[in-house]
């Protein structure tokens, strides 16, 4: 994995954490996915956990502010198949556990936050908008 695992296209940021698994999970106002390699995803606004396809699909809201997040424990162990930051402000991340999940912009709030290796970071702030820091410069 390069150092500036970033690919902008478009409508959106590949953010390559693939294969870096979930080693620590931390819950206050906010949830920490705390991965492999010091990357960690940081999610302070509500955001959706589904797990399951078709019929069988389970879809679980969870609201960090109201530690409302115990379904995120699932995650504990797994490893992410795809992580893409949109340019609307929201996050997907895939699991191979068969858990998405989800987190849109909020108006008023940096919704999340994902640090990877090598010191890149991309930042939801308010109003649906990315920071990103590639490890060399900063664009918005």
């Amino acid at each position: 994995m390069s150092e500036t695992s970033l690919a902008e296209h478009e409508d959106r940021w590949i953010m390559n954490l693939r294969g870096l698994a979930v080693t620590k999970i931390s819950v206050s106002y906010q949830v920490l996915l705390h991965l492999d390699s010091d990357a960690r995803v940081e999610l302070g606004c509500p955001f959706t956990l589904t797990q399951g396809v078709g019929d069988d699909r389970q879809e679980v809201f969870l609201d960090p502010g109201r530690q409302d997040v115990a379904a995120t424990l699932g995650l504990f162990g797994a490893k992410v198949l795809s992580a893409v930051a949109f340019k609307t402000g929201s996050l997907r991340l895939v699991f191979d556990n068969g858990c998405h999940l989800t987190g849109r912009a909020d108006p008023s709030f940096e919704a999340w936050e994902v640090l990877g290796p090598g010191g890149w970071r991309i930042i939801s702030t308010p109003g649906g908008k990315l920071t990103v820091w590639s490890g060399r410069s900063t664009t918005s």
